[in-house]
């Protein structure tokens, strides 16, 4: 199969040596980093913990369970890091555990377990299934397909047919409106969480997925690129946490402000145009945000309202929210982008009970920005 040169073949951006650091240093900073997320030696900041021969998770450790955005978030970096044994064990424990064969949500993996494996809830959250489908297809093409739970690229197809798919014989509800093509916050809700928009995943998908799928999956990309552009403020760039289809947030249980979910819309933004360079790509969101947060001191990092007024609560995830505005400036450039680059770079992974989703930000941003973040095409 061939591929357009626009995004194969060529290298990819190491946006930390462009702006000044040395390139045998930024290598340690990754090793040094994934080290410190995955080997036991560093109980402070490890959120990866194997158990037994074969099977392994991540830990919330600011909610002391196991969630499929953290198990995706550890196959997918374990893909790039070419660790397979990582990846077998976190995706073993994920079909253990996770996968739920009856009831509505049957095909889809539950989203929270308890370290033992016990599930805390029997819905699934769709930011967990496109990073399984897309971490699969890494792995076939990285280092070939298995047998059984194993045999990676089935399993993704499946996956990614079952999610938009389900609910046709009324056996439950499908991950992405049919209509509009976008991802739902979850599957039984007709609102979105422009977080979870991945319209680089989706142009892959549209490759790789069963044959039938592939017109969704290409039509799914060009309606998440307009969305995340519609769904940020036009002054700010800040999306909220919960929006509904028209961008608009939705304040449901209080999800309609700039909070933790948030930040990763412009780690989305910022890989989109990395790979792809699609025009449609909002790269000028990203510009907004950086602009937003370069008069801030990060101490002070709140909960905004999209039109930038603070909460008097602090942000949860300030490492978080520091890796995500740097990982923007693979899209952006200026003096606001290499700011943003060199706070992360002075920054250190987090310890303490919330460091989970801060460093699975960090790690993805440091991999982004060190060109290390890298599709996997078939050979």
């Amino acid at each position: 199969m061939s591929y357009a040169t626009t995004f194969t073949n060529r290298n990819y951006r190491n946006v930390l040596k462009e702006y000044g650091y040395d390139k045998e240093q930024i290598d340690h900073k990754v090793v040094n980093t994934w080290k410190q997320l995955f080997d036991s030696s560093h109980p402070e900041t490890q959120i990866y913990f194997s158990i037994g021969d074969d099977l392994a998770y991540m830990l919330d450790t600011g909610n002391d369970d196991v969630r499929t955005e953290g198990m995706s978030y550890g196959m997918m970096m374990a893909v790039q890091m070419n660790d397979k044994d990582i990846f077998d064990r976190l995706w073993k424990w994920s079909m253990t555990y996770m996968y739920m064969e009856e009831g509505e949500n049957a095909g889809y993996f539950a989203w929270s377990c308890a370290p033992d494996g016990a599930k805390n809830a029997y819905g699934p959250a769709p930011d967990g299934e496109e990073y399984f489908a897309l971490a699969l297809f890494f792995a076939s093409h990285r280092w070939g397909d298995g047998s059984g739970i194993y045999e990676y690229s089935k399993h993704a197809k499946d996956l990614l047919h079952h999610c938009i798919h389900k609910g046709e014989n009324n056996d439950g509800y499908p991950m992405w409106n049919p209509d509009n093509k976008l991802i739902k916050f979850v599957p039984s809700v007709e609102f979105s969480d422009p977080s979870y928009h991945l319209p680089h995943f989706y142009e892959l998908f549209a490759l790789w997925s069963y044959e039938e799928d592939r017109v969704f999956w290409k039509e799914a990309a060009i309606a998440s690129r307009q969305y995340i552009a519609t769904s940020a403020h036009p002054v700010t760039g800040l999306a909220p946490e919960y929006a509904f289809y028209d961008g608009n947030p939705n304040h449901i249980r209080g999800f309609g402000h700039f909070f933790s979910d948030s930040y990763r819309v412009a780690c989305n933004i910022a890989l989109d145009y990395e790979w792809f360079k699609d025009n449609a790509c909002p790269v000028v969101v990203n510009e907004k945000i950086q602009a937003f947060f370069a008069d801030k001191d990060p101490e002070d990092y709140r909960r905004y309202t999209i039109d930038g007024e603070p909460f008097d609560e602090k942000a949860l995830h300030p490492v978080g929210l520091i890796a995500t505005n740097a990982m923007a400036s693979l899209a952006t450039s200026g003096n606001h982008a290499k700011k943003c680059v060199d706070l992360f770079w002075n920054t250190p992974v987090r310890t303490g009970k919330r460091r989970y989703y801060d460093n699975c930000l960090y790690f993805f941003s440091l991999l982004a920005l060190s060109g290390n973040f890298k599709i996997w095409f078939p050979e």
